[in-house]
């Protein structure tokens, strides 16, 4: 058993996504990301590192599962030093991922995430690296406003809880 905090990004939800709440058991694909490349990286209280094993490689999708049951797919970057994986996973139901990881939502916080523009006056933004604030919530909004980029939650990976091949 473990406890992994997600990234379930705004748009995610808004598009395709279903709201959670604490005690809830959920199913999603995960993406072990690096964590520079979502909302500007500075992701110090979100990652995760983990042994395990590549347990399935389809052309360039690699999946990997921990010794408790959590698998997520890698993204392209993302290797393994020394039989161990790491950076920030992200709910991803944009792919063709096929398996999910199972388990119980423990705590939900919104990610308020500060945005500058790209250059003065310009209408572009980008997040500002590392400049969020977390709220705790009980349940995940379906809708997210602005300077909201999603949700931060702690899951619990209960051993061997994958679904899927």
């Amino acid at each position: 058993m473990g406890i992994w905090k997600v990234f379930y990004a705004d748009w995610q939800m808004e598009c395709c996504g279903t709201p959670f709440s604490v005690g809830e058991e959920v199913s999603w694909p995960l993406l072990l990301a690096d964590a520079d490349d979502v909302l500007g990286g500075g992701w110090d209280d979100g990652l995760s590192t983990f042994p395990g094993s590549v347990v399935e490689a389809t052309g360039e999708l690699r999946m990997v599962r921990a010794v408790d049951g959590l698998v997520a797919a890698l993204s392209g970057d993302a290797a393994g030093a020394d039989g161990r994986f790491g950076g920030l996973l992200c709910v991803e139901r944009h792919s063709d991922l096929r398996a999910e990881t199972t388990g119980q939502v423990r705590a939900i916080r919104l990610v308020n995430q500060t945005w500058a523009p790209v250059s003065p006056g310009s209408r572009t933004h980008v997040p500002v690296p590392g400049e969020r604030s977390l709220d705790v919530v009980y349940r995940c909004p379906k809708w997210f406003g602005e300077g909201r980029s999603g949700v931060l939650v702690d899951l619990d990976v209960p051993g061997g809880a994958l679904q899927g091949p």
